[in-house]
């Protein structure tokens, strides 16, 4: 028989949910299917309880896209819950996963927790890299996996970079709030970093007049100008927050 979902598993499908496409969500989708075998679920099943929490997402209802319309009270409750907190919902997901049998390691994917003391520092480290990596991952995911003035696709030559850095960002509402990122390229990353490049409230990429100083072989310098005053590819689930576009032309680029 059919069992109703759980609280905890209900957490699960809404972390995984921020992390992936929302035209890739099927049963054939990796994530969703190493979400099953974690719960012992479907893939298929796992698939449309992820498609029942976006019928709450405020980003797709603003744009008249919905998801599935059979959902349940308790989808919306985690959904209205945990929506905005995302440093609470990676946390209570890796604390969940851990619970269903993975390891610390399975459950930090790339984070060495060995040289963390225990007690309260160590759970404010843990909050501080699970949120790192969440951010990662939703941002990544959030642009399609390819980098929003490229198109480069390539995992390994992308960044989730913060539009206003994560030194200045507050710790419970903006550090790991996908609106605060972009998904970019190495090179580009570090030119928005350093602030030799912006953009503007219409998602066009503006340069710094100090680029002009920066040694690059004209075959280099024609590539990077070449995307001059042109529109990023726009994400499916978060646009960029314009206010945190707005620091960064402000505190971070170099007029």
């Amino acid at each position: 028989m059919r069992k109703n979902w759980s609280r905890e598993e209900t957490i699960l499908a809404l972390d995984l949910y921020w992390k992936i496409p929302f035209s890739k969500i099927g049963k054939t989708n990796k994530l969703i299917v190493q979400l099953a075998d974690l719960i012992g679920r479907t893939p298929s099943a796992v698939g449309l309880k992820i498609a029942n929490l976006a019928h709450w997402d405020p980003e797709l209802q603003a744009r008249n896209i919905s998801g599935m319309k059979n959902t349940s009270k308790l989808d919306k409750e985690i959904f209205e819950e945990f929506y905005g907190r995302w440093d609470q919902l990676a946390y209570e997901s890796e604390i969940i996963k851990s619970s269903f049998g993975l390891t610390e390691t399975d459950c930090y994917d790339g984070v060495d927790m060995s040289d963390i003391p225990t007690g309260a520092d160590k759970e404010s480290v843990v909050k501080t890299r699970v949120g790192q990596k969440f951010f990662r991952e939703s941002v990544l995911g959030n642009f399609n996996y390819q980098c929003c003035v490229t198109g480069i696709n390539s995992p390994l030559l992308l960044r989730a970079s913060h539009i206003k850095p994560w030194r200045n960002s507050d710790p419970l509402t903006e550090r790991t709030n996908p609106k605060n990122g972009l998904c970019l390229n190495n090179l580009h990353d570090q030119a928005f970093d350093c602030g030799l490049i912006t953009l503007n409230m219409n998602y066009e990429l503006i340069f710094s007049k100090e680029l002009k100083n920066v040694k690059m072989n004209l075959g280099t310098r024609d590539w990077f100008y070449s995307f001059k005053g042109k529109k990023i590819f726009l994400p499916e689930h978060f646009l960029p927050d314009k206010k945190f576009i707005e620091y960064h032309n402000d505190y971070i680029f170099i007029q």
